[in-house]
């Protein structure tokens, strides 16, 4: 095996043009591969990231029956926010967490009156990582200061007919299922593109919560927000091992319209990757046939001199997937080299590629938490699946006209033309 290893090597570069054709075909089709797993990487980041960031985090810790009712926003205390604090506190992965209230009611002005969730924040710190106070088109987020304050969405101020320093009607349901009504200047108006969730959820701040919900120094969930979509399920078996009088639910669960459609979108990706890698094999495989097909007389020459059939295809195999590894290698690294290049200059600017009309038109909700700059995301584990695949694309051309070859009886062999 040693002695067709070495044959092999000699003969990538005996030839070394025929070599350096099919290994740019494979560094070509691994940059394109590349540079689409970063952009679809980098789609799903943002859309999920953004979907996660808006509803409440990648994980939530509730007391004990909130998970049959979520539906409902039932108002059932944590036993110790401290303690959640404390079990969350110090994992890497954690970007941030915070304690809420969240409650259904109605908010009403001159316009009419709409159902919305209620949903009280510590503004320190939800501001660093809220999506909402990211988008604030109208006066400001929430501080800690404020008291009879809130922060709508655009939708809901257009049917209330109100704005920045307009007076609405709160009214929340209580933890004994009471009413408890009380007026709410309008501090900020969030934009999102996202018309439900902007008629859907108004903000106040968690002590004015508290107070008037009759959950004094209390809340009914901690949000937690991690660095990465994904990072969820190591995390969430440690945080339920920990706080065994608590349940411990990621978005997965609580929110499964979003996982639903991640799924979906996962498969449509996989296709997509699926038809482009079989665009770039058809050309590498192309090649490698061709160059194996162009060497049955030296086939017959080996078979002659006595290198068994078996012999034969191993070198010619050994010798595509080296090929192949050579530009798997080259191409991983321009491949990465151009998606940080890509980050690097910014992302792509979806507004200038585009236009704000055609994602205004078009775009829809998709683009509103996309956002209108597309940041690439490329892990190490994708780059090393498709350069492994390339590599058994190379060895694989490689081996099926080797195998035919290898199987002619010398003499037929040494006549081929």
């Amino acid at each position: 095996m040693r002695q067709t290893f070495k044959l092999a090597w000699r003969n990538v570069w005996r030839n070394w043009r025929r070599s350096l054709i099919a290994a740019t075909a494979i560094v070509l089709g691994l940059i394109l591969l590349l540079l689409w797993s970063g952009i679809l990487g980098g789609f799903e980041d943002a859309i999920y990231g953004n979907a996660v960031r808006l509803y409440g985090g990648n994980i939530q810790v509730h007391a004990p029956g909130f998970r049959v009712k979520h539906a409902r926003l039932p108002l059932l205390p944590l036993a110790s926010g401290d303690e959640v604090l404390a079990a969350v506190s110090g994992h890497a992965e954690v970007r941030a967490a915070n304690r809420r209230i969240n409650t259904g009611g109605l908010v009403a002005a001159g316009g009419g009156s709409y159902p919305v969730m209620i949903t009280g924040i510590e503004p320190a710190g939800e501001a660093p990582v809220s999506l909402v106070a990211e988008n604030i088109s109208d006066g400001r987020f929430l501080s800690p200061d404020d008291g009879d304050a809130i922060v709508i969405g655009e939708e809901l101020a257009d049917l209330l007919e109100a704005g920045v320093g307009d007076r609405v009607t709160l009214l929340g349901r209580r933890v004994n299922e009471d009413m408890r009504q009380r007026t709410m200047t309008i501090v900020g108006i969030y934009s999102l593109g996202l018309g439900e969730a902007e008629k859907g959820t108004v903000f106040i701040n968690l002590p004015v919560a508290q107070r008037l919900y009759n959950l004094r120094e209390q809340e009914t969930e901690v949000a937690v927000l991690l660095q990465q979509v994904g990072d969820e399920s190591g995390l969430l078996a440690e945080l339920q091992a920990r706080l065994p009088g608590y349940e411990v639910d990621s978005w997965l669960t609580l929110r499964p319209e979003i996982a639903n459609t991640m799924a979906l979108e996962n498969r449509v990706i996989g296709v997509f990757g699926v038809v482009l890698m079989l665009i770039a094999s058809i050309g590498i495989l192309n090649l490698m046939m061709m160059a194996v097909y162009e060497r049955t007389r030296e086939m017959g020459v080996l078979t002659a001199l006595g290198m068994k059939g078996r012999e034969v295809m191993a070198m010619f195999v050994l010798e595509g997937a080296m090929i192949g590894a050579i530009g798997a290698a080259i191409g991983s690294v321009l491949g990465w080299l151009a998606v940080q290049g890509v980050i690097q200059a910014g992302g792509i600017n979806l507004v200038a590629l585009y236009g704000e009309e055609y994602l205004d038109t078009y775009g829809g909700e998709l683009v509103a938490l996309m956002g209108s700059v597309l940041m690439p995301q490329l892990s190490l584990i994708t780059v090393l699946g498709w350069s492994t695949g390339v590599i058994l694309i190379a060895a694989l051309a490689s081996a099926i006209p080797a195998w035919q070859a290898a199987r002619r009886e010398p003499a037929e062999a040494l006549h081929h033309v």
